[in-house]
């Protein structure tokens, strides 16, 4: 863990934009969204095809056939890829339903992953009216299409509430420590984060988990003073922290609900 402040987490993904704690999309979403994008495209390609003939009207035939397939490709392959790469994996259909594209190990689609799913999507989606892409995403265990599977993408849902997961016990080395802490300006995205990444270090390989776990870290940093001792592991400083704030939480409800009681317990005299 460096001794240098990170920028904050975002409220689910890093700064390297990999997505925590979200489920991959349901069947319906992802048909949806995509049904919406479909018809956005559909419009976009009428409006082209309508501003072609227009200022076209007195061309050869080859020159309209070549428009038409470079107006084609771009509405098929190109604004879609664009799009994609340029919102890391929503597209308007995606960002209406509230569900992104995502890389297999949870990171952002580039360039490539957009440009692979519109490609295959030319064929699965388009060509054959999405029955292939409908069948293999029924089978697959994450909603997989073909162009996923050859991109090496999911669709994930992004309006999910995380599933409580109990932190692990306080580090015993970390207690004493833990307890002189200021606590008082930590966000709560960034608690979230962390706390979702506390809950996933399992299923993460283990460059990807010391990678995130570092830089979790390192956000909480610019936080949390005086830091910890030289030499703590992320993770338990990670889980240190989060457990002094939920037992400062819990008391302070505590305190608030004596306190409460007591003013009851005045009335009922008066």
């Amino acid at each position: 863990m460096s001794g240098v402040p990170a920028e904050p987490v975002g409220e689910i993904v890093t700064g390297e934009a990999v997505v925590l704690g979200l489920r991959a999309a349901s069947f319906a979403s992802r048909m949806l969204a995509a049904a919406i994008d479909a018809v956005l495209i559909v419009i976009v390609f009428a409006a082209g095809v309508w501003a072609s003939t227009a200022l076209l009207s007195n061309s050869e035939d080859a020159t309209i056939t070549a428009i038409g397939v470079a107006l084609s490709t771009l509405c098929l392959v190109g604004i879609p890829t664009a799009v994609e790469t340029a919102t890391r994996g929503r597209s308007l259909g995606k960002l209406a339903l509230g569900v992104r594209a995502v890389r297999d190990d949870g990171g952002p689609v580039r360039f490539r992953h957009s440009l692979v799913r519109a490609v295959v999507g030319l064929f699965e989606l388009w060509g054959l009216f999405g029955s292939p892409a409908i069948i293999c995403s029924l089978v697959n265990s994450k909603g997989k299409r073909f162009g996923d599977l050859l991109a090496g993408t999911y669709v994930v849902r992004e309006r999910t509430a995380a599933r409580h997961v109990p932190l692990p016990p306080m580090p015993a080395e970390l207690a004493g420590w833990a307890r002189t802490i200021d606590l008082g300006r930590l966000p709560q995205p960034l608690a979230t984060a962390s706390r979702q990444f506390l809950a996933r270090t399992a299923t993460l390989n283990p460059a990807s988990r010391q990678a995130l776990g570092t830089e979790l870290a390192d956000g909480l940093l610019s936080f949390v003073s005086p830091p910890p001792p030289a030499g703590t592991d992320p993770e338990r400083f990670l889980v240190a922290v989060l457990v002094e704030r939920r037992d400062r939480e819990f008391s302070r409800l505590e305190r608030r609900e004596a306190r409460t009681r007591e003013m009851e317990r005045s009335i009922g005299r008066i």
